[in-house]
């Protein structure tokens, strides 16, 4: 996994909006199923969990199946209760983390 990114939509939004956030990582999402060059299964290799919280609190979560594609690209909703901190974490099938933290200021 690597190159997490985020925005969020406006970008400076008001107490009470509800703003758009846009997230995408970067990772080969092997599924299990495919067979490499001399025929062996390409072992399982996917982001297994999604999480959004915010100021501490888990507001939108997901799990993932082989089923999803390379690059995983996520939009939700949220709604800006005032300034703080979103953290997103991505978490593969064997536990490794990626996690991106992203100010959110108010006008």
């Amino acid at each position: 996994m690597k190159n997490p990114r985020a925005k969020i939509i406006p970008a400076t939004p008001r107490v009470g909006d509800v703003v758009e956030v846009k997230t995408l990582i970067t990772h080969v999402m092997e599924t299990g199923s495919r067979r490499d060059g001399s025929g062996r299964l390409v072992p399982r290799h996917i982001i297994a969990k999604f999480s959004a919280e915010f100021d501490g609190r888990v507001f939108f979560s997901a799990d993932f199946n082989p089923g999803i594609s390379a690059n995983p690209y996520l939009s939700f909703k949220m709604r800006i209760t005032g300034p703080g901190m979103l953290n997103l974490t991505w978490i593969e099938d064997g536990g490794q983390k990626a996690v991106l933290k992203v100010p959110v200021k108010v006008a």
